[in-house]
Parts: structure tokens; C-alpha cells; sequence
């Protein structure tokens, strides 16, 4: 009877080892889904079954992702990192996973993105990176991802977004920006008529609430007209001249403050939104339009109405005159009847 039992509870003790889950994860082998989530982990198991298509790692203690960190599990679609204690990521982490299509990186540490991370992952299709301290995105993130539909970086440190970096996205309908630092001065009107055509297209994204400056703070950047921005003025004389010959081709020329304010000053009056700028009134144009029309119908009705009245004076005159002939021609019928008569007789 020992010996059963002892057999019974090397057989339960080897399972996990057979069927290749690791010790403190749970397996669900027709899936290929494996839960590692909540178990305190530092690291990422190093025995995970081959055929994983689901990993969840959320909720541990895991700090650091070495190279290839996943080059066991090739097949893998989803990854599930959030609330994690990541802060850096090298730029081969995720090397080998041609099939990933969902990774979470939410609630974690992350303060920057390497170019060149993402580059290994032509399927990825969401990407979810809310709720952590990036500051600055890189105009790219390797190659075009023509199949990314969703991109979230709610609840970060983000001031600025090039453009540039979603117009790699050709087929991103969801894009979540809410809850960032944004700064709304002149660098930001790119990016706002980059999401009036997204939206136009029928993009679904969050509102861009202004963090700064205090004209702008707490409105809505999709709501302020873009009239209201000014050109970017022209980077500081050390660049090269053909550096400023280039932005001079792509943005109109703006006066510079006077010599004798601060460098903080100038930096301020050039790259803020003037909140009381003299742009080109579309509004003033359609009163000019208007005004000018009422003056024309004015002057035509006036035109007709002395036609009217000339034709009118032409009509009666001429049938007074031809009243008045008429009654002179009668008596000289008359007076030459009598004298015919009488010369008869």
C-alpha cells in the first residue's frame, strides 16, 4: 500500500515536468494557454512549453527583460506583462515573435522606447502601453506596422507626438492619448489636423486636454481653431545653413521679439499660441460677401424699378401726343368736307 501511494505521488509530482508547465504556472494544453499571473515571478519562466499561444505574466515582480526572453515560444500571439516593475527594455526583447498580434504593457515603469524595439513583430495589431512615465515617443518604431489597429499610451508623460510616428500606422482605428502633459503650443498643430483627418475617416480616439500653457489649460486641443497657432520660428542661428534653408521651404517666416528680451522670453513668444493672432477671418470674408450682394440686388432693383417708370412715362406721353393730334386732324376733316360740299352744290 506504501508503495502505491509513493508511486501515486512521484506520478503527481513528475505531471508538471511531462507536460512541460512550469512549477508555479497554470497549463491549459487545447488552448496553449499559460497563466503565470500573481506568483510574485522576477523573471520569465525559462520552461515554457514550445506551443504557448497565450502568456500571462500580469501582476508580478518582474524588472528586467533579457535578449529574446521569448525565443521559447515562437508561436506566441498574446503577451500579457501588466503591472509589472519594468523600466527598460532592450531592443531584441521580443525578437522571434513573428506571430505576437496583442502585447500589454500597461502599469508599468517604462520612461522611453528604443527605435528599433518593436521591429520584430510584422503581426502586431494592439499595443497598449497606459500608465507609465514615457515623456517621448521616437518619430519611428522600426518598420510601418501595416496591421496595427490599436495604439494606447493614456496616463503618461508625453508633451509632444510627431505625427510622423502615426502616419506609420496605416490602419490604426483606435488611438487612446488622454491623460498625457500635453503642450499645446505651435509643435501640436501637426498633430491636431493629423487626427481631424483620422476622425474624418472614422478613427475613434479620446480627447487631447491641454496641460499647458495656462491660455490653453484644461480645453480640449481638437476644439481650439487652428487660426489660434502660429508658425514655429526658426531654430537658433548656430544650425547649419542648410538645416535652416530646409524649415525655411516648409514653415513661413515669423518676427523675431526684440534683442533685449531673456533667451526664456523669446523661447516663450516663439513657440506659445498667441491668444489674440490676426489670422484671415473666414467670417469677416462672408459679411464682405454678403453685404456686397445686398448692395448689387439693391442697385439692380433700382435699375428696373426706372426702366419700369421710363417705359411707363414713354407709353403715356405717347398716347397724350397722339390725343392731341387726333384732335387737331378733326377739325380740319370737317372744315374740308364743308368746302368740298359747298363747291358741289
Amino acid at each position: 500500500m506504501e508503495g502505491e501511494l509513493l508511486l501515486l505521488s512521484s506520478m503527481i509530482f513528475l505531471l508538471p515536468v511531462v507536460c512541460g508547465c512550469p512549477e508555479r504556472c497554470r497549463c491549459h494544453s487545447p488552448s496553449n494557454f499559460v497563466d503565470c499571473s500573481r506568483q510574485d515571478l522576477a523573471e520569465v519562466p525559462s520552461d515554457l512549453p514550445p506551443q504557448t499561444l497565450t502568456l500571462h505574466l500580469q501582476d508580478n515582480q518582474i524588472r528586467q527583460l533579457p535578449a529574446s526572453a521569448f525565443k521559447s515560444v515562437p508561436q506566441l500571439t498574446t503577451l500579457n506583462l501588466y503591472n509589472n516593475s519594468l523600466s527598460n527594455l532592450t531592443s531584441g526583447v521580443f525578437h522571434g515573435l513573428q506571430h505576437l498580434r496583442v502585447l500589454n504593457l500597461t502599469q508599468n515603469s517604462l520612461h522611453s522606447l528604443e527605435s528599433r524595439l518593436f521591429h520584430s513583430l510584422p503581426q502586431l495589431r494592439e499595443l497598449d502601453l497606459s500608465s507609465n512615465n514615457i515623456s517621448h515617443l521616437p518619430t519611428s518604431l522600426g518598420e510601418p506596422w501595416e496591421n496595427l489597429t490599436v495604439f494606447a499610451i493614456q496616463q503618461n508623460q508625453l508633451q509632444q507626438l510627431d505625427r510622423a510616428l502615426l502616419e506609420s500606422m496605416p490602419r490604426v482605428r483606435h488611438l487612446f492619448l488622454k491623460d498625457n502633459l500635453w503642450k499645446c503650443n505651435c509643435h501640436l498643430l501637426s498633430l491636431k489636423l493629423w487626427l481631424e483627418t483620422f476622425i474624418y475617416k472614422g478613427g475613434i480616439t479620446d480627447s487631447i486636454i491641454c496641460a499647458s500653457p495656462d491660455t490653453w489649460k484644461g480645453k480640449d486641443l481638437l476644439k481650439i481653431p487652428h487660426e489660434l497657432y502660429q508658425p514655429c520660428p526658426f531654430p537658433s542661428p548656430d544650425l547649419q545653413s542648410s538645416q535652416v534653408q530646409q524649415l525655411g521651404a516648409a514653415h513661413r517666416a515669423v518676427p523675431r521679439p526684440p534683442e533685449s528680451h531673456s533667451s526664456g522670453e523669446r523661447d516663450h513668444w516663439g513657440c506659445e499660441i498667441k491668444p489674440k493672432p490676426r489670422p484671415a477671418s473666414l467670417r469677416h470674408a462672408m459679411a464682405t460677401i454678403v453685404i456686397a450682394g445686398v448692395v448689387c440686388g439693391i442697385v439692380c432693383l433700382m435699375m428696373l424699378a426706372a426702366a419700369i417708370y421710363g417705359c411707363t412715362y414713354a407709353a403715356i406721353t405717347a398716347q397724350y401726343h397722339g390725343g392731341r393730334l387726333a384732335q387737331i386732324n378733326e377739325p380740319a376733316k370737317t372744315e374740308g368736307k364743308e368746302l368740298f360740299d359747298s363747291s358741289t352744290a
